[in-house]
């Protein structure tokens, strides 16, 4: 059992044909991803990699079953391209672009919902299951970062993510599945929303949340683990610790209101929930030695 992707997962790629498209799909490739075909609006008749590619995602679901979608196009084409897909039927989607439009993407989040469809990101690197599969822009080849093993990792942050999985690989451990539900004020899907996923999966163990100063993310991962929806060790490392209170950020992600959103705020969430959170990367692995986690 796998979270969200693996080998068997039969990928679209939109936006395959650009320089990004082309660049990852063969990286996806490459790591297990089984990338069916691609769509490129007026591009049809192509390939890239050796997969042919269609002008719309409804041409491309007509001559092939497809499970997913990860989308490389710019971010104010990011709705349409969302709509098409999951138009077309497609429930699993990933959107990496940086900068979609806020308006854009509380639609998109609609959308997914009333299709009872999952969309991660923007501003993400993606999903990967190290050794099996990827949707986005993963550097998967780094084996001290992109180690398989039974660490579920979530993420709102880029620079952050690598170095604090990093910390996890050298304790011995490695990851099962790593999703970047992004840094944006509305993400497709939240942290809360993927907990499921990871406490019905046999292959994880334990999660790893990498958090950022502003919004109530981590907060509602404390409610439900609190609330019993969630009974796994979950340990949290949370960028921004020293940032100066009463300063503007300027993360898009960085806003702290009603009494939520600051580190200590999730900190103390977090901590009266049974959850243990790390002062600095190099702690993750061994804050989950101390909940008997193994290796």
């Amino acid at each position: 059992m796998s979270i969200f992707i693996d080998q068997q997962t039969r990928v679209l790629v939109q936006g395959i044909t650009g320089s990004e498209g082309s660049f990852w799909t063969k990286h996806m490739i490459e790591l297990g991803t089984q990338v069916v075909c691609g769509v490129t609006p007026g591009k049809e008749g192509q390939t890239v990699e050796g997969r042919p590619v269609y002008h719309s995602v409804r041409r491309a679901v007509a001559s092939h079953d497809i499970d997913a979608s990860m989308l490389f196009v710019p971010p104010r084409m990011t709705r349409d391209a969302v709509m098409e897909a999951l138009d077309a039927g497609i429930k699993k989607i990933v959107m990496i672009a940086d900068g979609i439009p806020l308006h854009d993407m509380v639609r998109i989040r609609q959308a997914a919902k009333e299709h009872h469809a999952m969309v991660i990101g923007g501003n993400t690197s993606g999903v990967i299951t190290p050794k099996e599969a990827m949707m986005g822009s993963f550097p998967h080849w780094i084996e001290r970062v992109y180690r398989s093993g039974t660490i579920g990792v979530m993420t709102r942050s880029g620079s952050l993510t690598n170095e604090v999985t990093a910390m996890i690989v050298e304790r011995g451990y490695g990851v099962s599945t790593l999703i970047g539900v992004g840094g944006d004020p509305v993400p497709g899907t939240r942290f809360a929303e993927c907990l499921s996923m990871y406490e019905n999966d046999p292959g994880t163990e334990a999660v790893v949340i990498i958090g950022e100063l502003g919004g109530t993310m981590e907060e509602e991962v404390a409610e439900a683990i609190e609330d019993g929806l969630f009974t796994k060790p979950l340990v949290a490392f949370l960028g921004g610790r020293t940032a100066p209170k009463g300063q503007k950020m300027g993360h898009a992600g960085a806003i702290i209101t009603a009494g939520k959103g600051s580190v200590e705020d999730k900190i103390k969430a977090l901590t009266k929930a049974g959850a243990k959170v790390a002062k600095r990367p190099r702690e993750v692995g061994l804050l989950l030695e101390s909940f008997g986690v193994t290796k």
